[in-house]
C-alpha cells in the first residue's frame, strides 16, 4: 500500500511541477499578446488562444497536485480541531462520498463530448486559431482521472492513519 501511495503521489507531484512551467509560459505569452496589441498594433488569434489552452491546462491538471498538498477548500475551522485520526476519517469519507462520485460523474458526462470532438478533430472556430480543440477537451477526461488517482492515494493514506499505521 505504501508503494502505491508513493507512485500516485509522485504522479501528482510530477504533473504539478510541469504545470508550474505551464503557468510561466502562460504569463510570458500573455505579456507577448499585450505587447503585440498595444505596442505593434497587431495580434495573432492562435497566440491568444494558446493562453486559454494553458489556463485550462493549469487548472484542470493542477487539481490533483492541489489535492495532494491539501489546497482545496474545506471547513478548516472544524477540521483543524480534529485529532489526526479524526482528520483521516473526514478525508476518507469525503473522498468516498464526495470526490469519487463527483469525478466519476464528470468522467461519465464528458466522455461522449470529448469522443465527438476527437471524431471530427475539432479545431478553433476562429480564422487563424489553434487546430487542437479536441486536445483541449481531453482535459475534461484527464482531470477527473488524475483526481481519482490522487483521491485513491488520499483514501489509502487515511486508512493507514485510521488503522494506527504510519501518519499521513
Amino acid at each position: 500500500m505504501k508503494r502505491l501511495i508513493r507512485i500516485l503521489d509522485s504522479l501528482a507531484e510530477f504533473t504539478g511541477r510541469l504545470i508550474a512551467w505551464g503557468t510561466l509560459l502562460m504569463v510570458l505569452i500573455t505579456f507577448g499578446v499585450v505587447l503585440l496589441r498595444y505596442v505593434m498594433d497587431t495580434g495573432w488569434i492562435a497566440m491568444q488562444e494558446s493562453t486559454t489552452y494553458l489556463h485550462a491546462l493549469v487548472f484542470m491538471l493542477g487539481a490533483a497536485y492541489t489535492l495532494k498538498h491539501g489546497g482545496h477548500v474545506r471547513v478548516d475551522v472544524l477540521y483543524q480541531r480534529f485529532s489526526e485520526r479524526g482528520r483521516a476519517w473526514v478525508n476518507l469519507l469525503g473522498t468516498l462520498i464526495l470526490l469519487f462520485p463527483l469525478m466519476s460523474f464528470i468522467l461519465w458526462i464528458s466522455w461522449e463530448y470529448v469522443v465527438e470532438s476527437w471524431k471530427v478533430m475539432e479545431g478553433s472556430r476562429e480564422a487563424g486559431g489553434l487546430p487542437g480543440v479536441f486536445i483541449l477537451k481531453t482535459l475534461l477526461l484527464l482531470m477527473p482521472l488524475a483526481m481519482l488517482l490522487q483521491g485513491l492515494a488520499l483514501a489509502l493514506r487515511s486508512l493507514q492513519v485510521i488503522r494506527g499505521g504510519e501518519h499521513g
